[in-house]
């Protein structure tokens, strides 16, 4: 079995950062995690990636092309399509070449895919979905991990926001998900007590933050009553804080994600065998 987490999440929302600091701590564990980057319009991540999307396509050929002239975001989704329709190239590059995919599958690999950070191709349209379940087929277990920003959560309207961006991630993949708020290290004191507050939301005192004082808030109060109840009452959205700079955050949300993917569960179980003690061991 192979695994695999699927980093989803808006442009700079950290998560080639989240990458990188992820290998590292797995280094540092003794454990081997790959990265593939599979973000067209990347500059700069500080891991070596084992696959860069950008051999087989860069987002500059979609825009700069005569008949397509692609917008960054046009060009982003043909990236994306462009590689689903060449499927062959990123199996070769992940499975090896004909004669090592007849021989079989790599085992126990685990490997973070660096997703671009267009969220339209999570939350509604089929590429990233589409690309998921091609993984599936090639013997990947997969966890969709979805980033936010925790610098855009420390206030009741923008946190309603990111639990809507997620739980609409979460309905269009349809997958084993997890949901991260990263750069929790870059807050300060105050900004850290706000965050506490939304990690284990209470409805009620989120629906009168939102409703009292601001005409929007009172002509709206239903609404945002049926947000709350329903993030609270079928517990659908819960974020994990990530501090990069913490070790025990790090091994505490990848002991989480490995968790969700079942990780070394299919290992067998090591089993020492001890010679049996002579007699004058036993007196002693």
């Amino acid at each position: 079995m192979r695994y695999a987490q699927i980093i989803v999440g808006p442009a700079g929302s950290g998560k080639s950062t989240y990458c990188s600091y992820m290998q590292q701590y797995a280094m540092d564990s003794k454990r081997n995690i790959q990265v593939v980057n599979l973000d067209p319009a990347a500059e700069h991540f500080d891991y070596s990636p084992m696959v860069d999307i950008r051999e087989l396509i860069h987002l500059d050929d979609a825009m700069e092309d005569e008949e397509l002239q692609y917008g960054p975001n046009g060009g982003l989704i043909f990236c994306l399509e462009f590689l689903i329709e060449n499927q062959d190239w990123l199996k070769a590059q992940l499975c090896g070449g004909e004669d090592e995919m007849m021989l079989g599958e790599p085992d126990d690999d685990y490997i973070l895919f660096d997703m671009p950070g267009q969220i339209e191709l999570f939350t509604h349209l089929k590429m990233g979905k589409q690309l998921v379940e091609l993984l599936e087929t090639w013997n990947f277990r997969t966890c969709v991990v979805f980033c936010l920003d925790s610098q855009f959560m420390v206030d009741g309207a923008k946190f309603i926001s990111g639990t809507m961006a997620a739980l609409s991630v979460m309905a269009n993949m349809e997958k084993p998900h997890v949901n991260v708020l990263t750069k929790v290290d870059l807050l300060g004191a105050e900004a850290r007590k706000h965050l506490e507050a939304y990690l284990e939301p209470d409805s009620h005192n989120l629906i009168n933050e939102l409703t009292i004082g601001t005409s929007f808030g009172e002509k709206y109060r239903k609404l945002t009553e049926a947000i709350g109840s329903m993030i609270e009452d079928f517990s659908l959205v819960r974020f994990f804080p990530l501090d990069s700079q913490d070790e025990e955050s790090m091994g505490d949300l990848l002991l989480q994600i490995d968790n969700v993917l079942q990780f070394g569960e299919d290992a067998d179980v090591q089993v020492r065998d001890f010679d049996e003690p002579e007699e004058g061991e036993r007196d002693e």
